[in-house]
């Protein structure tokens, strides 16, 4: 099998090298396990890349990622205790580059990932050596996303489409954005403080937002959402 030569990059927390140089450290994250065995088998086969560890869950991948960290994490969007994007903005916190893979051309999770700090994004369904080739670029701190990715989410920032928000959840969005607290929005709308929160939950996450002063501010910029 041809080997590729090795590209030099500044990494962590390693001693083991190849011909010289340290190999591209990656953590594996994807809730199946089928997957993560093709990935890694994929990737160990490059001299240059070496797959240091895996999970299945966003948990499982801030403690593995604190325990030894990798220079590359390759995250699928979707994991069952929470969001890829998610977690590529805590991994970001740690100083490790993210790789995004999904089975979906999702505009919404491609933003969202963007946002979050993501290197690249790549759907599954490319060929093996576009991953390997991917990992490399990351590792190198170099970015995937090429021009018409680029002007869609800078077009999509600039002018926000619809969130696909119900319409008790824009209500609530437009009262988040007046500065009142839950229990404020609850008498407002007659609901259960309790519900407001789970209201306030379904917004943020919607909007790709973690804190409601951010959605305020949101809706300053934008203006009245109905």
């Amino acid at each position: 099998m041809t080997r590729t030569v090795p590209i030099r990059v500044t990494l962590r927390n390693s001693h083991s090298t190849y011909g010289g140089f340290v190999p591209v450290r990656v953590l594996l994250v994807d809730d199946h396990e089928v997957v993560r065995r093709g990935l890694r088998e994929m990737l160990d086969d490059e001299a240059d890349i070496s797959v240091i560890a895996e999970a299945g869950s966003v948990d499982e991948a801030v403690t593995r990622a604190r325990a030894t960290p990798p220079d590359v994490a390759v995250v699928d969007v979707q994991l069952p205790d929470g969001s890829g994007v998610d977690l590529c903005r805590s991994l970001r916190d740690l100083g490790i580059r993210c790789l995004v893979l999904t089975a979906f051309d999702d505009e919404e999770a491609l933003v969202g990932a963007i946002m979050a700090g993501a290197s690249g994004y790549l759907l599954k369904q490319v060929r093996g050596q576009d991953v390997v080739t991917a990992v490399r670029e990351v590792a190198a701190g170099r970015s995937l996303l090429d021009p018409a990715t680029t002007s869609r989410v800078l077009e999509r920032m600039r002018n926000p489409a619809p969130v696909g928000l119900t319409d008790q959840e824009q209500r609530v969005l437009e009262l988040i954005g007046e500065g009142l607290t839950n229990r404020q929005i609850g008498e407002r709308l007659f609901l259960a403080e309790k519900t407001v929160k789970n209201y306030v939950t379904s917004v943020l996450s919607k909007l790709g937002m973690e804190r409601r002063t951010q959605a305020a501010a949101w809706v300053a910029k934008r203006g009245r959402t109905r």
